[in-house]
């Protein structure tokens, strides 16, 4: 039996098919310049999280967070620092600091936790942290945050 038809990369006869740089704006910054951001956000999220300011340690974690091809360095530092606030934040505090967020770090700390979900073994967190950090979330932002995140097709 001929099998070789299941090899035919049949997007590439379609004219209406997208391309993924075609779905979203890349990020107009470089790779390098990206990491070097992100290893710059990583310093200065430990350094708020020493001070005790957990709401502005997230903020700046989620603030231009990395999206596009090229940078999965800059994202996986991006995600040790999101993983870092979520691991120290005390469960009584998670509503407030939820709140004290935008609409756009609400949507991409969502992206962040259903990331940390997709981990093997859920990676350096627990799921009931992802859990609760989840159920908070959603109680603030409603479950529009959710829909964002799951359409958003810049992925953290």
């Amino acid at each position: 039996m001929d099998t070789a038809f299941r090899k035919i990369d049949i997007d590439a006869y379609d004219e209406d098919a997208f391309l993924e740089s075609e779905l979203f704006e890349p990020d107009p910054r470089s790779p390098a310049h990206v990491l070097n951001d992100a290893k710059q956000k990583q310093t200065s999220v430990r350094s708020l999280l020493a001070k005790g300011d957990t709401a502005g340690a997230l903020a700046s974690a989620l603030e231009g967070a990395p999206y596009g091809p090229g940078v999965d360095e800059a994202k996986n530092l991006t995600l040790q620092s999101v993983v870092s606030i979520l691991n120290s934040t005390k469960s009584t505090e998670i509503p407030n600091v939820v709140r004290s967020l935008s609409q756009d770090a609400q949507d991409t700390l969502m992206k962040y936790l259903y990331k940390g979900m997709g981990l093997p073994g859920w990676g350096d967190v627990s799921g009931s942290v992802l859990l609760g950090w989840h159920e908070k979330l959603t109680e603030a932002a409603g479950t529009g945050c959710i829909v964002r995140a799951m359409t958003d097709r810049r992925t953290v």
